[in-house]
């Protein structure tokens, strides 16, 4: 059962991941209708990552004793960051517009994940973050087909405008979610009166532990990858080594985004009746197949590899399920922002490494580095899952 705030978080990030699917798209594009060389467009991509990287823990901190008003101001900057981008025009104008995008996209999706932590039913709580990310996949997945129908020869800035248009209608679920989370009677651990805050141990705020660092590193390797062979590598080979116009790169971009919203629900029914630590581990080694064909396969390879890529992208959430439901939202929110910060960290790592290495020719590292990374985290989830009882 997806309780009535759940609908909403996912109704929220469906209408705010349309830009998110539309940027990679455009990037070949910015390069040609800028000028600009792979170290700035490395840098470009990476901004949203390094804000969200920056914004975790502050956002995290202030969503465990105002996410009402978390969820607005995500919502505001999120808006700016979007109308700079939109009318910027030089690259650290652009700049500032994707990190605004990044930080208000952070506290926007802690401020959704938290509601799923508070308000998701026990019994469906890995499901429940597979609707939030099946509905966050398919905003993407729009966003790009938008992309691909909209004509070439616009200008980037006004194909990326009218692709995040639905995040207008984003603001119109806004004042549904923020009744549900005042009126929501879980906020507090039962027993805790009416605006007293609950005595947290720091163990369970933390609770570092070897499951615990798993889970982070498997967000950071997963964000890596995406980041850095999904939204860099991919588009820049499909337009430069297949020679495929704007409409073929949205489609092998679109690939993994179909797959993923194919398994994405299942994945979370089978992840709430099975170990979550072993299943996460088999993703992770299917995926670093898919990373490597991606990367370095010939052009039939590279689709192969896009659809391993989708299968792994269903295990986005996996790690914060194998984190826990700690009785107190300050914990929740502190478990679920230093997880977070992880990933964004990857997010931002991803493409910035990507630009570097291609500006000195050594692309090929991102891609091995990548896949060897996947590897080790997959192995190392296989044998905690073995000699142990895990989640």
């Amino acid at each position: 059962m997806v309780t009535q705030p759940v609908q909403l978080a996912a109704a929220i990030v469906f209408c705010n991941t349309f830009a998110l699917g539309a940027f990679p798209v455009l990037l070949p594009d910015i390069a040609r209708q800028t000028g600009f060389d792979d170290v700035a467009l490395g840098v470009l991509a990476g901004a949203f990552g390094f804000a969200r990287l920056l914004f975790d823990l502050p956002a995290g901190l202030l969503l465990a004793r105002h996410l009402r008003s978390g969820i607005l101001l995500g919502a505001c900057v999120l808006t700016i960051g979007n109308l700079l981008l939109f009318a910027g025009d030089s690259l650290w104008l652009l700049v500032l517009g994707r990190g605004l995008y990044g930080a208000g996209h952070a506290t926007l999706l802690l401020s959704v994940l938290l509601t799923v932590a508070r308000f998701a039913a026990t019994s469906g709580h890995a499901f429940s973050l597979n609707v939030v990310e099946f509905s966050g996949m398919l905003g993407m997945l729009l966003g790009m087909v938008i992309v691909a129908l909209l004509p070439a020869e616009w200008p980037w800035q006004t194909t990326l405008m009218l692709a995040s248009c639905p995040q207008l209608a984003g603001l119109l679920f806004l004042p549904g979610l923020l009744r549900e989370v005042q009126s929501g009677a879980t906020l507090e651990p039962a027993g805790t009166s009416a605006g007293a805050i609950a005595p947290v141990k720091w163990t369970e705020l933390i609770c570092l532990n070897r499951l615990t660092c798993l889970a982070w590193g498997s967000g950071f390797v997963l964000a890596v990858a995406w980041a850095a062979v999904g939204q860099f590598i991919l588009p820049l080979r499909a337009a430069r080594e297949f020679e495929l116009s704007r409409l073929g790169v949205a489609m092998m971009l679109a690939l993994p985004q179909v797959v993923d919203l194919c398994v994405l629900l299942p994945l979370g029914r089978l992840a709430d009746r099975v170990s979550r630590t072993r299943l996460l581990g088999i993703i992770l080694l299917v995926l670093s197949i898919g990373i490597a064909a991606m990367a370095f396969g010939s052009f039939p390879w590279a689709v192969f590899g896009c659809a391993l890529f989708g299968l792994g992208l269903a295990a986005w959430m996996l790690p914060i399920s194998l984190l826990g439901r700690p009785s107190s939202p300050h914990a929740a929110a502190l478990r679920v922002s230093l997880h977070r910060t992880f990933v964004d960290a990857g997010v931002f790592f991803g493409p910035l490494a990507a630009g570097l290495l291609a500006d000195s020719g050594l692309l090929w590292i991102a891609g091995a580095a990548s896949t060897i990374a996947l590897i080790a985290i997959g192995l190392a989830l296989l044998q905690y899952a073995r000699s142990s009882n895990p989640r």
